[in-house]
């Protein structure tokens, strides 16, 4: 998970963009449509002080206003991004009065994803859990949620919700569901040009090995029991098959970034998911895939209005970026992944992939369904590399060692079922067995 975004006012200035603080009244209260509507539309009579700027869902009910810090909102993942945007397209909107900020924030999946949050993570936790939800094909940010305000800190690694990047690649190379590979649990590159980077240059190191969570001995792996089980032997022997640079290209190609905007790690180990993300980037990687390889820039607002001009718009931007019989072959094997764990679904067609970092240090859940894309993350700001989730107590339950499926997943998973309840249900495109089905040329024998 990326730090939540520090949301950026201006210090001295008597108007800041700040907090969002959730109205307690219901979202279809007319009162306050009346007053936004109005509000919105209307030339304020001059006063010395002056409307504060508003920040509006997707149907127009008011969020928030926006005086204070982030701190104080009651979502203040939300809070932060909302100014980082603002400060993105115009930094002088930072410090202008009565703006009216319209979003595309559901506020029924608002308060589904900080439920869920709540339950299974407290504020006075050290670690802290943070979940966005995407509408895929879309782009529009339907949920941002966090157990508390972290202000700024490091980035989490992904760990193996990076597995299927590696996998899309694979099957956009010609391999099948069951093709794979004999490994054992101890993998060594055979050389410095094992592995090449984008670059060309060859970043395969002998004298590191990757070892797999489970033991499970000499044995044939293939696409569908390595990411089922998520084997880190078998993957990386995979990412040297299709390539490290294609394997990284399919991830910037579906949506990945790091979180501190610099270039994805284009090293050996990029397929077990070193990447410092946030649950942003994770969850429109993920919606790419539901989108049958469409993706869209991740998009909160649609529009801003000012009352003295043209208002302005935020329209979807989107491109095709993968084969959708691809996507729709990875979509079956992290479906597979879901119906087989201890998650097992949500009731409705869904894939997901749980996220674990080296020795329980950060802990992922992401996942999708045709309509709706999720991705929680959870780990210690205070460091993950000195603070593994490891004999810990979190939400007042005690862990023994928390992996994906455990908080992560478990939040995903009261979410995402509270989210799709009352709609109408889709299907995933089957995939085609005729292209993806048994095995071509990596087969057991």
């Amino acid at each position: 998970m990326k730090a939540l975004l520090v949301f950026l006012g201006v210090a001295g200035v008597g108007a800041t963009i700040a907090a969002l603080l959730l109205l307690r009244n219901s979202a279809g209260d007319m009162a306050s449509e009346e007053h936004v509507a109005s509000a919105s539309t209307a030339t304020a009579p001059a006063s010395p002080v002056a409307r504060k700027s508003v920040l509006l869902d997707a149907e127009g009910a008011v969020i928030e206003e926006l005086p204070g810090d982030c701190a104080e909102s009651a979502y203040p993942y939300l809070c932060r991004y909302v100014g980082q945007r603002l400060l993105a397209e115009d930094p002088r909107l930072l410090t202008r009065d009565g703006l009216t900020i319209q979003t595309t924030i559901d506020l029924r999946l608002q308060r589904a994803a900080q439920g869920a949050m709540d339950a299974y993570v407290h504020r006075e936790d050290a670690q802290i859990a943070t979940q966005v939800m995407i509408a895929p094909g879309e782009g529009a940010v339907r949920a941002m949620a966090t157990s508390r305000d972290p202000a700024d800190g490091p980035g989490f690694q992904q760990g193996t919700t990076a597995m299927p990047y590696t996998l899309a690649a694979a099957f956009a190379a010609g391999l099948r569901y069951d093709d794979g590979f004999f490994v054992g649990d101890e993998y060594r590159a055979r050389g410095l040009a094992t592995f090449k980077n984008c670059a060309g240059n060859a970043v395969g190191d002998p004298r590191v090995s990757f070892h797999n969570r489970k033991k499970g001995g000499d044995r044939f792996v293939t696409l569908r029991s390595g990411t089922r089980d998520a084997v880190n032997t078998f993957y990386v022997r995979l990412q040297e098959q299709v390539g490290l640079c294609e394997t990284v290209k399919t991830a910037l190609r579906l949506g990945l970034r790091s979180a501190d905007g610099g270039p994805l790690p284009e090293f050996e180990s990029f397929t077990l998911g070193p990447t410092e993300a946030d649950p942003v980037s994770v969850a429109n990687s993920y919606a790419s895939l539901a989108a049958r390889g469409r993706f869209c820039e991740p998009r909160l607002i649609t529009e801003i209005r000012d009352g003295s001009g043209a208002p302005r718009t935020f329209p979807p931007r989107c491109v095709q970026v993968l084969d959708p019989a691809v996507a729709d072959a990875v979509t079956g094997v992290l479906s597979d992944v879901l119906a087989s764990s201890t998650l097992k679904g949500i009731g409705r067609d869904a894939a997901g992939m749980p996220g674990e970092g080296d020795a329980h240090r950060t802990a992922w859940y992401a996942g999708y369904t045709p309509d709706l894309a999720s991705a929680v993350s959870l780990g210690d700001v205070r460091g993950a590399l000195w603070h593994p989730m490891t004999d810990v107590t979190i939400g007042g339950r005690h862990y023994a060692r928390v992996g994906g499926t455990s908080i992560p997943g478990l939040v995903w998973k009261k979410a995402m079922t509270e989210a799709v309840r009352g709609t109408r249900e889709t299907h995933f495109t089957p995939p085609d067995t005729g292209r993806f089905g048994g095995c071509h040329d990596a087969c057991p024998n």
